[in-house]
């Protein structure tokens, strides 16, 4: 078996006098012949027995000569004394004219001596063919771009603010939390695990999500208290200020910082999350302006300026055992805790932190007084420790009485 290309200067005189005109259609036929054959006598039966059939508007060396067809190329494979191959004939006339030059083809029976049947297979648009090509690299240049990572969407501010941005967000007991949240002498506290990512991709590594406002984790509450410093980070609607009571009511808070009214920490920008840090305000005026803002909204509404834990200690008198552990809270510092034994005698003061521990640990204690809001976690330690009184300041949220346990509050 032999396989041969035809060159492109097939079909006759081509003088080249013709201008070059770009092609928009490619006759492709299969060609069979029962002998053999070589190349140059495909072409002279192409030209010869085409010549005077259609007419001269139509005739084949003509329309080479005018470039408005162009070379005739036949790829062939020659097996046991038979030929069969493709005529490739590229075309710049109109479609019309193009497919009487196929159909022409068609009618060539005889190569030589030899018997030759020619189809047809297809006429196809050069121009379609390439509009494809172009769109798919076209697609595959973009691609090469967006991927290169090359695209200016950063700003120079980025590009440097990466080198501090390499810490990878981790756990802390089921929190989320940046890497330097137990190392760092100074605690952010924000709402969500998206807010830690945030704060991570502005370089802020200390911040710590409380997982909404739920039950606060006590490893956070320690956490906190034995921080210098602790900052709520808390969204610019009610739910964040929500959560600045619930976290007020349990652990040691410092500062609060609190996003532009509607706004969430988790979408700030950069510049915008530095601002509001800066701005930080004192825990205790933000809850006096909450404080107030409260009864502002509660008179508005036509509620009542009187609380539930009031009521409670209208309708019970505490015993004066009770009342001597109420009078202990104001010589205990803030988040601080006690126990009473079954004597009478107060233990030293402990960080509200360490309570749950010493709690277990204490044999024959009688009472917690805790100089904060007692919150659910509070009422389970004692509990837990089967200690039958706990006092404290009031309720926190979240607070529910159980029945193996006294709650009782001190008095406004």
């Amino acid at each position: 078996m032999s396989k041969s290309r035809g060159g492109r200067g097939g079909g006759g005189n081509n003088s080249g006098r013709g201008k070059a005109t770009a092609m928009k259609y490619e006759i492709r036929a299969d060609i069979k012949i029962n002998g053999s054959v070589q190349r140059k006598d495909i072409i002279g039966a192409i030209m010869g027995q085409t010549e005077g059939l259609l007419g001269d508007d139509l005739e084949l060396r003509k329309l080479q000569r005018t470039a408005r067809v162009g070379h005739v190329d036949v790829e062939m494979n020659t097996s046991g004394g038979k030929v069969h191959g493709m005529i490739i004939i590229p075309s710049s006339l109109d479609n019309v004219e193009t497919a009487i030059i196929g159909s022409a083809l068609e009618t060539i029976d005889r190569i030589g001596p030899c018997n030759a049947i020619i189809k047809v297979l297809e006429i196809r648009d050069i121009r379609a063919t390439k509009r494809t090509a172009v769109v798919e690299r076209a697609k595959e240049l973009l691609l090469d771009m967006v991927n290169s990572g090359e695209s200016a969407t950063k700003t120079v501010i980025e590009e440097v603010r990466s080198v501090l941005t390499v810490g990878q967000a981790k756990a802390f007991h089921g929190l989320t939390c940046g890497p330097n949240v137990e190392s760092s002498a100074s605690l952010i506290i924000v709402e969500g695990r998206n807010d830690v990512r945030n704060l991570l991709n502005c370089g802020i590594k200390n911040a710590i999500s409380a997982d909404g406002a739920g039950d606060i984790k006590q490893e956070l509450i320690d956490l906190a208290n034995g921080k210098d410093t602790v900052i709520v980070a808390i969204d610019g609607d009610r739910g964040g200020e929500m959560l600045f009571q619930q976290l007020n009511g349990t652990m040691k808070v410092d500062f609060v910082a609190q996003a532009p009214v509607g706004q969430e920490w988790e979408l700030l920008p950069q510049k915008t999350v530095t601002v509001t840090l800066s701005k930080k305000e004192d825990a205790a005026k933000f809850a006096a302006r909450l404080a107030k803002k409260q009864k502002e909204d509660d008179a508005k509404a036509g509620v009542p300026d009187k609380d539930w834990a009031e009521d409670m200690d209208e309708s019970f008198e505490a015993p004066e055992e009770v009342k001597d552990m109420l009078s202990l809270i104001d010589g205990l510092e803030k988040n601080h805790a006690q126990l009473i034994m079954a004597d009478g005698e107060a233990s030293e003061p402990i960080p509200a932190g360490d309570l749950a521990e010493v709690a277990e640990e204490a044999d024959g204690a009688v009472a917690i007084v805790v100089n904060s809001t007692i919150n659910a976690r509070m009422v389970e330690i004692a509990s837990t420790a089967a200690i039958p009184t706990l006092v404290g300041t009031k309720a926190g949220r979240g607070f529910k009485a159980v029945d193996d346990v006294d709650v009782w509050f001190q008095k406004a």
